[in-house]
Formats: structure tokens, sequence, C-alpha cells
């Protein structure tokens, strides 16, 4: 019996994932927690075999929240189930320690695939992340410019990407004005832009604001 961590915000989408995984009696819906505290107060009390952890959480991040489980438990496996395309965020993910990305617009099946290849110890792959991440350990050189950012500077990059101001994002992540608008000044530095217009137009042209 595999017991599993539901993470995620939306109660439509949890119970979702409860209805699709009832036909599937070796998988066990062993709790639910819908932001980052609740998950990691969850697996330090009860055990669990497999954790399904969405990005977009209130609070801290699914990236933050995946590096944190990892930190507290290495070898518990999470599978990244997120409305975001993977170009987005599986590589920073996988790399992070994921055991799987998958798309909330993908089959009931693959998802299942991908939990049962967590479980036993592997990752599981779409053939076109596999394909960018080959491509990832490539030179640095050869990388585009976002991909040449910290997780932090990415995630701060998206949100002046959306419009955000440096004030907004200070609160969302809980840093300081200043510290992020030293991450903004090394994000156009990296990326060799000048203004956050020209980060828009980038994130426009590479489907990276969604």
């Amino acid at each position: 019996m595999v017991r599993i961590l539901i993470v995620d915000d939306h109660t439509i989408v949890r119970e979702g994932i409860k209805y699709v995984l009832k036909n599937y009696p070796d998988i066990y819906i062993a709790g639910e927690a819908s932001n980052g505290q609740e998950a990691l107060q969850k697996i330090t009390s009860e055990e669990y075999d497999v954790i399904v952890l969405d990005i977009s959480l209130p609070g801290k991040s699914g990236l933050d929240v995946l590096k944190d489980i990892k930190r507290t438990k290495p070898k518990l496996p999470v599978v990244i189930l997120s409305m975001h395309p993977e170009d987005q965020f599986g590589v920073r993910l996988l790399q992070a320690g994921a055991s799987g990305y998958i798309t909330k617009d993908r089959p009931p099946d693959e998802f299942v695939t991908a939990i049962r290849k967590a479980c036993s110890g592997g990752k599981y792959l779409s053939p076109t992340l596999a394909e960018k991440l080959a491509f990832h350990l490539e030179t640095d050189a050869s990388k585009p410019p976002h991909e040449r950012l910290s997780d932090r500077e990415y995630q701060i990059m998206r949100m002046l990407a959306l419009g955000k101001t440096i004030t907004q994002i200070a609160a969302e992540l809980s840093l300081s004005v200043k510290t992020v608008s030293t991450h903004r000044t090394h994000i156009l530095t990296k990326m060799v832009m000048e203004t956050n217009s020209e980060l828009v137009q980038y994130a426009k042209a590479h489907n990276l604001a969604d």
C-alpha cells in the first residue's frame, strides 16, 4: 500500500486527486495539506511513501517546500503536480530533488505511473523534460539567460514579469524590499537587461509568466 500526502491549496484539486486514486486499491491517501508549513508538520509526525506537491502554494512556494522536505527527509519521494508547463519549472524542481514532474492536464494513468515510479526509487520524466534536462547539463554558455538565475532570482523574475512591484514581491516572499531590489539588480545583470519591460517581453516570448 502506497501512502500519499497531497499538498495543494485548492480543495477541489485535492478532492479530484482522491477521486482519481480511489480506482487504484494499492494507493492510499493518508493525509492532506493546504500549504507548506502544514505539509512539513505532517511529514515529521507521520509516515508517507510519496508526497504529491503543487508549486503554487500560499506562503512558501512549492520549490521552497520541496527543499525543506528534502532537508527533513532526503529519501522521501516527491512528485510535482502542477498547472505550470514543464519548461517553466521542471528542470529546477528535479535538480532540487523531485522524483517526477507532471502537469494537471495529463491523463490519470500517467499520474499514477509517476507515483509508482517515484515510490520504487525511480524518477518520472516525460520525453520532453528528459531532453530538456540533458540540455541543461551542457555548459552555461549555451543556456538561455533565465536558466542562469538562481531559484530565488527565477522566482522574483517571474513575479516582476507578471507586473508585481518590489514591495508586493517582498510582502509575498517575506523578504525585505532591499533584498528584493538587490535580487532584481542581479537578475537584470545576468540577463543583460536594464528594465522590467525587457523582462516582461522576454518572459512572454519564453512562456515563463503564465
